[in-house]
C-alpha cells in the first residue's frame, strides 16, 4: 500500500458514519453481509449507506461481491492496519 492510499484510508474512516459500517462488518460474526443487512442493523438508510460504501470501496477498506440482485460487503481489515502504521510512523517521537 502506497502512502497516498493509506491517507485515503485515514481519511474515508474519519467519518462517523464509516466507521459504524467498519465496525458493523468486522464484529458481526460472519465474513460478509448484505447492503441491507448493514442498513437494517444500523438504521441507515440505503441512499445514505451507498453512499458511504462507494467512497469505502474506493479506499480499498471493503471488498464487495454481487450475487443476483444483492451485493454483499465484507471489510478489508488488511487496509486499516497499513493506514493505522502510518499514522504510527508519522507520529513516533523522533529518536
Amino acid at each position: 500500500m502506497d502512502f497516498e492510499a493509506k491517507m485515503l484510508a485515514l481519511s474515508t474512516i474519519a467519518h462517523r458514519s464509516r466507521l459504524d459500517i467498519f465496525r458493523t462488518l468486522v464484529t458481526s460474526g460472519v465474513t460478509e453481509m448484505s447492503a441491507g443487512q448493514i442498513s437494517g442493523h444500523l438504521e441507515i438508510v440505503p441512499s445514505s449507506l451507498s453512499f458511504h460504501l462507494k467512497d469505502m470501496l474506493q479506499a480499498r477498506l471493503v471488498s464487495a461481491r454481487r450475487q443476483g440482485t444483492f451485493i454483499y460487503y465484507s471489510p478489508n481489515v488488511d487496509t486499516l492496519r497499513g493506514a493505522i502504521d502510518l499514522l504510527k510512523e508519522m507520529c513516533a517521537p523522533s529518536k
